[in-house]
Parts: C-alpha cells; sequence; structure tokens
C-alpha cells in the first residue's frame, strides 16, 4: 500500500473543533465519498455536517447541513450509488439525492423517525441483484462465465415482481424500523421490537439472505454477553408494512471462554457482516484500553446427532438426519494494536470451496482482504477468512521509495494519527480514511474566539492497495488482474477511477489491447450493450500514457458519433401506417452498405425520402449537430496525406470502417434534410462559389470507406485519392476541432506515486505531467472561450449561464435548454444523468473575466 493523496481543510479554531464525535464515511460505486464532520458556532451550536466529494476532484467538497439535532451515527449508499442514507443519535434518517442530477448538489426530499432512540445500523433494503466474481475463471472468453448472476431474492417486491425500495434501521433499544418508498413518493414505515425482551443494543449489522430475509446481528457491548441473531421478514399487509422477527443460534467470542483470557478483552467495538448478501459469515472485534483480538466466525449446518435407543426404533437414513445451525470459529488474530475502525470489501468474490487453505491460494486477490486500522497509526489489510496480513501500510512513516517494502517502514515517535472512519472502494484497489486528529498550530495561541490556537479539521488520506498484495506477481499476471477488474466494471457499470490509480504507462497499451480483445469475444447482443463503455474506459486509460493520448480524442469523438447517429435516425418516421419489419435508420444503413456509388444523389434515390420529412423548427435546432458532422468529415479527409502519423488526432478513424459507414450515412441523410430546409446545412467557407462541398466530401468519402469497409478486403488508398486530399485545403477552410474538454482531474498526475498535499475547497495549482501536458494542447485553456460540448454552440470566455461539467472528461454543458424544439429535447435527455463517457455531473461556477 501506499499514499495516493492527502487532502485536510484549512486550520480551524479549536473552538469550533470537535475531535470527540465519532466519524461516520461511506463510499459509493460512483467514487463518490461522503463523511461527517461536527462544527461549533459562536453561540456553541453544533451543526452536523455531511461532505460528499468525487475522489477525482477531492478539493471540490460539496458539504451539506444536514440538519440532524444529534451526532450522525450511519452513512450508507444505494447501489447506484446516486441516494445517500444518514442516521443520527435521535432516531432521525434521511435520505438524500442529486437535485438535478448534480454531484454537487444535494437534497432530501424523504426520511423517517424513531423519536429519541438512536440508530446503530441502517441498510437499504436488497434489490435482488447480485453478481458473483469467479477469480479461478478469470482467463475464460465469455463474460458470462466470469461474472454470473445469483440467485436471490428481494427483501420486498412489488406487483410483477419488482424490487421495492426502502430501508432498515436497528435502534439502541432493541428495535428494527422498516420504511418503504411507494411509486407515489410516500414513506411507509413500521417499527417492531427485535425480541420480547428487549434489551440495550450497542453495536449492530444488517446482511441479507437468498431467500429474501433480513439477518440482524447485535451486542450490547460487553465480551460477556452473547452475540445475538434474528431473522427479520418484511411484508406489506393491507397497505401496511409489517414485519416478524425470529431468533438465530447466537454465539459468545473465543477469546471470553479462554480462561487466560477472560477479561482481558472486556468490550466488543467492531461487529460486522463480511458481506451484505452473506449472513453466515460474522466478524468480531474484542478490546481494550490498549490492545485489541478479531475473530471470524461462520454458521454452519451440521447434522444432529441422534441417540442409539431413537435409532434402533427409527433409523435416520440419509438427508432424514436432523440438521442444526450452529456458529463455527474460522479463524482468529493474535493480541494486536487497538482497532480503530474497519473497512470490508465490497468485491462478491465467489469461493468454490470456504476451505482456508483454497482461500490462501488465492490470498493475493485484494477482494479477499478486508482493512483494520490501528490506535498506532498502522493499516492492515488481512485475509477475511484466515485473517492473515496481507499488507501494511504506515500513516506516520516518513516517505519511501516505491521499491522499500511497507512492512519494513520505520514506525514514528511520536503520537500517532490514526483513521476513525475508512471504506474501501468497490474494487478493493483503494481506502479512503479519515481522522479528526489534526495538529494544533502553537504559533498563534490564542484567536479571536477565545479558542486557545487553531487545528486542522478532519483529514481525507486515499491509499492505494496493490492488486499483488505485495506478493511479487509476473507483469502479466498484474495486467490479468488489472483486466479482470476492469471487464467487472464495463459489466456493472460501476465507475473505474480506483483501477486507474494503478495503471502506469507502459501498461495502457496492452491493457486497450486485451480489453478490446475481450470484448470482441462476446456476442453482438452485448457487444451492443457495452460498446459505449468500452469506449470511454479506453479513453481514460489512454491519458494515462503519453504514447495513446491522441487516442483519447478518437474515443470521444466516436462517443460523439455514436450518439448523434443514433439520435438523428430515430427522428426518421415510415411513411405508412403498417411498419415493416426494419425501421427507416436500418434501412438507411442496409442501403447505404450495399451501394457504393460515389455520387450522393444516386444514393438519395434508393431511399425512400418522405421518411426523412422533419419539421422545419426541428431542422434549424439540429444545425449544429450537423455541422459537427460536415466539419469532422472534412478534418479526416484532409489529414488523410498524414495518416502515416499515429499522433495525429483522428488517426483511427481512417481505417474504421464502421464509423466512416456512420458518417456516410449521416452525410446522405444531411444532404436530404438540406432540400427540405438549406440553412440547416453545414456551412463551409469553399474557394469557388460554384462547387458543392457536400458532393466532394461524399464522393472522397467513400472512396476511403471503399478501402476499409468491413464487407470486403482492406486496402491502402490509393495515390488518386490521397492526391485528392491534399487538395482540399485549397479548395475549403480546415476547421479548427475542439477535441478535447479542459480536465483538471488528478489520476494522470498521480502516477509517479508521490503523495499529494491538497486542500478542501482549494483548487491545486498541479504540475502537469507529460501525459496532462499534451493532453492540454489538445484542449482549449482555461482562459480561452468556451464551447457546448454536447450542444456544439460557443459560451465565451466566461459564460453568462450555468454550466455543468463531467467528472471525469470535463466535458462542459449548459445546465438549462436554450431551445424547446422535441428533437434537442429528445437529445438533451440523453445526457440528463450522464455524460457521454458515463460520468457523473457537477455545477460550475460562474467565472468572472
Amino acid at each position: 500500500m501506499d499514499l495516493a493523496y492527502v487532502c485536510e481543510w484549512e486550520k480551524w479554531p479549536k473552538s469550533t473543533h470537535c475531535p470527540s464525535v465519532p466519524l461516520a464515511c461511506a463510499w459509493s460505486c460512483r467514487n463518490l465519498v461522503a463523511f461527517t464532520t461536527d462544527l461549533r458556532n459562536d453561540d456553541q451550536d453544533l451543526t452536523r455536517m455531511i461532505h460528499i466529494l468525487d475522489t477525482e476532484h477531492p478539493w471540490e467538497v460539496h458539504s451539506i447541513s444536514s440538519e440532524h439535532s444529534e451526532a450522525i451515527t450511519c452513512l450508507e449508499w444505494d447501489q447506484s450509488g446516486s441516494r445517500l442514507l444518514s442516521a443520527d443519535a435521535d432516531g432521525q434518517i434521511k435520505c438524500w439525492s442529486m437535485a438535478d442530477h448534480l454531484a454537487n448538489s444535494w437534497e432530501s426530499p424523504v426520511g423517517s423517525l424513531v423519536e429519541g432512540d438512536p440508530i446503530v445500523a441502517l441498510s437499504w433494503l436488497h434489490n435482488g441483484v447480485k453478481l458473483a466474481l469467479h477469480v479461478e475463471k478469470s482467463g475464460a472468453s465469455s463474460f458470462g462465465e466470469k461474472f454470473s448472476r445469483v440467485k436471490f431474492s428481494p427483501s420486498l417486491t412489488l406487483f410483477g415482481g419488482k424490487p421495492m425500495e426502502g430501508w432498515i434501521a436497528v435502534t439502541v433499544s432493541g428495535l428494527v424500523t422498516v420504511s418503504l418508498l411507494k411509486p407515489s413518493g410516500q414513506v411507509l414505515t413500521s417499527t417492531e421490537s427485535l425480541c420480547r425482551l428487549r434489551g440495550r443494543v450497542a453495536l449492530a449489522d444488517i446482511a441479507f439472505t437468498g431467500g429474501g430475509n433480513i439477518v440482524v446481528a447485535t451486542a450490547d457491548g460487553s465480551s460477556a454477553s452473547p452475540v445475538q441473531f434474528y431473522k427479520v421478514c418484511v411484508s406489506v399487509v393491507s397497505e401496511k408494512c409489517r414485519i416478524d422477527t425470529e431468533i438465530l443460534p447466537s454465539l459468545f467470542m473465543r477469546c471470553t471462554t479462554d480462561l487466560n483470557r477472560k477479561d482481558k478483552f472486556p468490550a466488543i467495538t467492531h461487529l460486522k457482516f463480511l458481506a451484505r448478501d452473506m449472513s453466515e459469515q460474522v466478524l468480531l472485534c474484542a478490546s481494550s484500553q490498549t490492545s485489541s483480538i478479531v475473530e471470524c466466525w461462520s454458521l454452519r449446518k451440521e447434522g444432529l446427532p441422534v441417540n442409539n435407543i431413537f435409532q434402533q426404533i427409527s433409523p435416520v437414513v440419509g438427508d432424514k438426519q436432523p440438521m442444526i445451525l450452529k456458529w463455527r470459529i474460522l479463524s482468529a488474530t493474535n493480541d494486536l494494536d487497538r482497532v480503530s475502525a474497519v473497512a470490508l470489501p465490497k468485491l462478491p468474490i465467489s469461493l468454490t470451496n470456504t476451505d482456508l487453505k483454497v482461500a490462501s491460494d488465492t490470498q493475493f486477490y485484494p477482494g479477499l482482504g478486508l482493512a483494520l486500522a490501528f490506535h498506532d497509526g498502522s493499516v492492515h489489510i488481512v485475509h477475511r477468512l484466515s485473517l492473515q496480513t496481507m499488507a501494511v501500510f504506515y500513516s506516520s512513516a516518513a516517505p519511501r521509495s516505491v521499491d522499500e517494502p511497507a512492512v519494513k517502514r520505520p514506525r514514528a515517535t511520536g503520537p500517532a494519527v490514526h483513521f476513525k472512519a475508512m471504506q474501501l472502494s468497490w474494487t478493493s484497489l483503494a481506502l479512503v480514511g479519515i481522522d479528526n486528529h489534526g495538529k494544533v498550530n502553537r504559533v498563534m495561541p490564542v484567536d479571536r474566539h477565545g479558542g486557545g490556537g487553531l487545528r486542522r479539521g478532519p483529514r481525507l488520506s486515499m491509499l492505494r492497495i496493490s492488486p499483488s498484495m505485495g506478493h511479487a506477481l509476473e507483469v502479466h499476471l498484474a495486467l490479468r488482474h488489472l483486466l479482470f477488474l476492469l471487464e467487472y466494471c464495463m459489466v456493472t457499470g460501476y465507475d473505474w477511477w480506483d483501477i486507474l490509480l494503478h495503471v502506469q504507462p507502459g501498461m495502457v497499451q496492452s491493457l486497450v489491447e486485451k480489453l478490446h480483445e475481450e470484448y470482441t469475444r462476446q456476442n453482438a447482443a452485448l457487444q451492443q450493450v457495452l460498446s459505449t463503455r468500452i469506449l470511454a474506459m479506453k479513453a481514460s486509460l489512454c491519458k494515462l500514457s503519453p504514447c495513446t493520448v491522441t487516442r483519447v480524442c478518437d474515443y470521444h469523438a466516436k462517443l460523439f458519433l455514436i450518439a448523434v447517429s443514433s439520435t438523428l435516425k430515430s427522428l426518421l418516421r415510415p411513411h405508412l401506417l403498417n411498419t415493416p419489419d426494419k425501421s427507416p435508420g436500418d434501412r438507411l444503413t442496409e442501403i447505404c452498405a450495399k451501394i457504393t456509388d460515389v455520387d450522393i444523389d444516386k444514393v438519395m434515390i434508393n431511399l425512400k425520402t418522405e421518411e426523412f420529412v422533419l419539421d422545419m423548427n426541428t431542422l434549424q435546432a439540429l444545425q449544429q449537430l450537423l455541422q459537427w458532422v460536415g466539419d469532422f468529415v472534412l478534418y479526416l479527409l484532409a489529414s488523410l496525406p498524414n495518416q502515416g502519423s499515429p499522433l495525429r488526432p483522428g488517426h483511427s478513424f481512417l481505417r474504421d470502417g464502421t464509423s466512416l459507414g456512420m458518417l456516410r450515412e449521416l452525410m446522405v441523410v444531411i444532404r436530404i434534410w438540406g432540400l427540405l430546409k438549406p440553412s440547416c446545412l453545414p456551412v463551409y467557407t469553399a474557394t469557388s462559389d460554384t462547387q458543392d462541398s457536400m458532393s466532394l466530401l461524399f464522393r472522397l468519402l467513400t472512396k476511403l470507406w471503399i478501402c476499409c469497409r468491413d464487407e470486403g478486403p482492406t486496402s491502402e488508398p490509393d495515390e488518386a485519392l490521397v492526391d485528392e486530399c491534399c487538395l482540399l485545403p485549397s479548395q475549403l477552410l480546415i476547421p479548427s476541432l475542439d477535441w478535447l474538454p479542459v480536465s483538471d482531474g488528478l489520476v494522470s498526475r498521480l502516477q509517479p506515486k508521490q503523495p499529494l498535499r491538497l486542500h478542501f475547497g482549494k483548487a491545486p495549482a498541479l504540475l502537469g505531467s507529460a501525459t496532462a501536458l499534451q493532453l492540454d494542447g489538445l484542449s482549449r485553456a482555461p482562459g480561452q472561450p468556451k464551447i457546448d460540448h454536447l450542444r456544439r454552440l460557443h459560451l465565451g470566455a466566461y459564460p453568462t449561464e450555468e454550466c455543468k461539467a463531467c467528472t471525469r472528461c470535463g466535458c462542459v454543458t449548459m445546465l438549462k435548454s436554450p431551445n424547446k424544439t422535441t428533437a434537442v429535447k429528445q437529445w438533451e435527455q440523453r445526457w440528463i444523468k450522464n455524460c457521454l463517457c458515463g460520468g457523473l455531473w457537477r455545477r460550475m461556477p460562474l467565472s468572472c473575466p
């Protein structure tokens, strides 16, 4: 493990800092991190704050005044990573969602309340979706073999089997409360006691079973008391939520039954199921003031022995033997330093055998490790079953070289800063830790509030966790691990930022090639579903290497081209009501692929032009998109004589028959629409007034497409075509394209493995790497006029309209649409939630001259 970056607040007055309040932290599948702090104002009133940040731009933290009256005890993201639950010590639960689908704008429209009863555990109800990763099949060709869908029932279903959304919480007095979100927007809440004899619940956790039931584990905080387990069933009867509970087998920690350790660890400090959908395995930690011990337990079915007398009366044969559920300890650690926080893996790795010997063979895999933070400032990654140490990180150690093993690092002599809360990413390749023990600035002994100095607020540390877990792996094995996790993110739709932390420039080319190879092995239907996601993944990988940086431009352009093509084709409508088997868009593709004529008007004759008739206002509203298509075709053809240089943007399009065919189809559509509305045509600056620019470009484009189309044999462009393309700059003004938005993210600047020191609320003046500098050369500088990358509208150097930007690629577009036509709304609705690359949107502040 090594430190990627640290982000901290500017120094706070000590009077506003509350270090004693426990911190809560959560990490979503979209790589959004949420954590809590408490602030005290001049009147000594506390404000409970929730901070949400994107890991690529941690300084752009969005702080929410949560309006919780007591300390926030739990934070929990939903499966989509777009909603967040927060619960406090007064029994209040709030559900936060993105306002206008912006990652830095949040609102809480709904919630629930168990008045005066602190919440100790919180979880969203299970939606029935569970995917298993088969590490042993990582070399298989089909994604269906590597990632299999596990039969898992939702906690509650609506009519038709659709999972019902909601959450479940456990209170300190032993109550379980369930809130259901009805389709109408109303919240249906019910509360029930876990058992008849209610007792204090200091710790609790929630897990789900494949049958749709819920398992709750509770402890009163004393290691001398049993850890209790309950089965909870939720149903809706007569429009009311009903909760049924049942007691399950309990357990005593092994350390309390050992006479030599009976009183050594008096308190249970951590209680966690190993996974939300794995109710058969639980992790327990018991602690004293200075030390801790961790135990892993498993629930198993065991045969109940039958007395010989009853055997003689009624012999028990085969499956008729009575079975009971019993907790068995899997493993336990030796005495450790006091544990301050625990983080569990979210990667659903499937082990065909839970035997420890089999598990240890794959112990280098990150998804099999859980993280333990200690009061001495160290973080240990231990195997989730055997609890053997796999990697160690010391937060207080001095900087070290990359080759030096982390285990050999010396510990600092001063008081250590330790994590009070931490979370693993969804691929277990990164870990975020939050501490609130910032150093006091003793240079200023008294501040104006009388606080007696300044103190740094909570600090966020981002750690990389190596895929090899400290083991010496060959390069091809390390690549296979990263490739496997990239495929997992491609299938699930999760963000892959944490994987990029481990990609070195020398790996990029191999990863892109292998990713494309694995993609082409899938069936046609799956390829179509994943077509845009793999382009976005390739673009993010190519940003990390100076050798592949210009290919980022091509991938972004291809994403935009696919989106424009599908949108424009969807506007075509059949002329007759009895719709044929193929849509007008499909027939357009078929005819353009069959007819190889270089004359655009001869291709038009074979089409039913009545299917292309649109409203005049609609055609005019689409002019900016049509202009981009025309400019892009002109740029590609003008760059054909330089095709030998792969460092030139657009190089990959010159040999991509599919993309060239797509451009050819769009040129035909634009030609037909130009007959209806000439002002919607792309505008070219030509040296001759009589020149038909569209016909010229279509003829050259068709010749280039014939050389590399999928149906026929590929060949090099002939000299006559190259010569004609050489003459284009003397016939038409070649446009300058905005290849890339400005991206100020961190991931391309973290490759040297030198940790960055950042501050919340203050954008860093990052030293650009060679890759970043090359990218900046292909995009507009911050002071230059900006462009709406989705609408292709010029916004000026300092836009007056509110804009939003992508958290990944930096794509900028206006928040509100300047056009009200249906076609433009259809185009904009495609990007209401996510960018072209799949990244989330964030609101941009208005820039001033």
